[in-house]
């Protein structure tokens, strides 16, 4: 333990502790714009700043460890002084427009200037100005980047894609796409963990509610959408709500409220997902096709954009199933469609997704008798949900718990738990294992697949007869990179992978609401595992409405049907194509 003084205070921390964390687990929170821990600790914006005395320059407190009596002041004239002229420097290179800002209000900077009482700037204010491809599903505003580099250590460190850069020189200097190309012309993933770590409106989600809005209006449409189990785990944060006070009927209430004619849990979808996913699996197996190279789930758009840039051999490993949103979107267009009457085209399929990738894969193409088009016409992620409940005005209070639409009602455990890492391989093996031995096993019997964001890889064996399944279960991409080198040196052999893009899966995602320097991936998850713990069914094929869909419609999985709208090519569209605004 190291003793020294703090703001007149005579305390102890183990050794090694930075004076930010001292500060923190004494109750003294210290300001701070570009420090995230274990990321990106390079003392960029220097509102961290404290004054040590026997020193006369300040210090910063992210980078700088608590010594034996080193004597600390966090508020002195000189700090305030400091840190109000250097927030004020950044701000004269910030568009302060905050009223047309999705992080208004939760912004850290906006706070910073706030805390610092800051009303007037003294000094000139200077924009840079960047082009930008509006329809990409990603937005970079460079009127409002600050510099502090998060966006490139997090894409660098967690997810190992190189996105961003530190470009230009001199006065010049500032951060963009990396070797100065466009958007469209790198490999970008779309996991939008670069948004969720920014502690400014310099990057955001293409906003698409103003095109959800208007389908709405329209009379001759029917807007139908569907809510992802992560979104249930993650929205009422915005309005301060329990997560118990937050279940997914009240989301079904508020898109009622706001026109949306038809409102559907994707657990439904997830469920269908392991039908296809998990025969496909049974399939490949018996056949001895994964002895050599493992079958990869294919439900995470942003793993499946990193496979089609970075391991493009690795494709026909993919499940060719499409994910729960798109087979969604594919159901409503046809057996839903007919169910009530309506062509195609008359359905307006809206996602709400705690994914960024969703927009892009959103493009994916569906053929359906004389209908050319999309499975889904608009992706929302959780934010814009939650922007689109403020505009309407609709008081979270006053939510009321609805049932989702009849047809396509009922969703199981293993649907809910597809949002949280390792639930998709989950919820896949308690439906392989009726498959294969027509019974159930217990519920929980395959757990040991579950994978917090900190482990970000697990690998288990288990017994299907007298087969034994090979698995591992990894997010983030920097891991499956790591993990899909040690398959092709032939270090590492498994039957069945799960990658999540996002650390934590789905629950982590990039469309999920921002709390800046905390992950709670792992709190949303357990929401999940709860959710299925409690779930009157938990296996995906005891799904009755799953079961009258195959009954009426697909006829079983894997029938020419089931491929014709439930499965795709991955090879037949480029990364970043279409990326038009619809």
């Amino acid at each position: 333990m190291v003793e020294f003084t703090l703001d007149g205070k005579r305390l102890s921390v183990p050794e090694g502790t930075t004076i930010m964390e001292a500060a923190k687990m004494n109750g003294v929170p210290i300001p701070k714009l570009c420090y995230l821990k274990d990321i990106n600790e390079i003392a960029a914006c220097r509102g961290c700043v404290v004054e040590l005395e026997g020193m006369e320059k300040l210090i910063t407190s992210c980078n700088n460890v608590v010594k034996p009596d080193m004597v600390i002041h966090t508020n002195s004239p000189k700090v305030r002084a400091h840190r109000r002229q250097t927030v004020q420097l950044i701000l004269s290179q910030h568009d302060c427009k905050c009223a047309t800002c999705v992080r208004s209000g939760n912004c850290t900077l906006q706070t910073l200037a706030n805390d610092l009482n800051i009303i007037d700037l003294p000094f000139k204010e200077r924009f840079e100005e960047m082009a930008w491809d509006k329809n990409f599903p990603l937005i970079r505003d460079s009127r409002k980047c600050v510099k502090c580099m998060r966006c490139i250590q997090v894409c660098d460190k967690i997810q190992g894609l190189h996105i961003w850069d530190v470009v230009g020189t001199g006065s010049r200097t500032t951060v963009g796409v990396a070797d100065n190309n466009r958007i469209l012309d790198v490999d970008c993933s779309l996991c939008g963990q670069c948004i969720t770590h920014c502690p400014v409106g310099a990057l955001r989600e293409r906003d698409d509610t103003e095109r959800v809005w208007s389908a709405i209006a329209d009379p001759n449409r029917v807007v139908v959408a569907q809510i992802a189990p992560a979104v249930q785990a993650a929205w009422g944060e915005a309005f301060g709500l329990e997560q118990k006070d937050a279940p997914v009927g009240k989301i079904v209430d508020a898109l009622r409220r706001m026109g949306v004619d038809y409102v559907f849990d994707t657990a439904f979808s997830a469920d269908l997902t392991i039908m296809e996913e998990g025969s496909e699996f049974l399939e490949r197996f018996k056949k001895g096709e994964t002895k050599t190279r493992p079958m990869f789930t294919s439900c995470c758009p942003g793993w499946v954009r990193f496979a089609k840039a970075k391991f493009k051999h690795l494709l026909p490993q993919l499940s060719t199933a499409k994910s729960p949103q798109q087979m969604f979107g594919a159901v409503m267009k046809t057996y839903f469609a007919e169910s009530i009457g309506r062509s195609p085209e008359d359905i307006y399929t809206v996602s709400v997704m705690p994914c960024v990738a969703k927009k892009g894969e959103a493009n994916m193409d569906l053929f359906y008798g004389e209908y050319a088009g999309h499975d889904i016409d608009a992706v929302l992620t959780t934010r814009e949900l939650t922007r689109m409940i403020r505009s309407s005005h609709i008081d979270p209070s006053t939510l009321l718990e609805s049932a989702c639409d009849p047809l396509m009602r009922e969703g199981t455990g293993a649907g809910v738990i597809f949002g949280a890492t390792g639930g998709v391989m989950e919820a896949a093996l308690r439906s392989a294992y009726y498959l294969a031995m027509g019974k159930n096993a217990d519920a929980d019997a395959f757990s040991n697949v579950r994978c917090t964001r900190e482990q970000g890889l697990v690998e288990a064996e288990f017994a299907i007869g007298d087969s034994v399944v090979r698995t591992a279960v990894v997010n983030g991409l920097s891991n499956t990179r790591q993990l899909l080198e040690r398959i092709d040196r032939g270090e590492a052999g498994y039957d069945f992978v799960e990658v999540m893009a996002c650390p934590g899966g789905c629950v982590g995602g990039g469309g999920q609401p921002i709390h800046d320097g905390e992950e709670l991936a792992d709190e949303r998850g357990a929401q999940l595992y709860y959710l299925d713990k409690n779930a009157a069914l938990r296996f995906s094929h005891e799904n009755p409405d799953v079961q009258k869909l195959y009954g009426d419609f697909m006829e079983a999985p894997l029938s020419h049907r089931a491929h014709m709208l439930l499965h795709t090519k991955h090879d037949v569209w480029e990364l970043n194509e279409r990326f038009e605004a619809k």
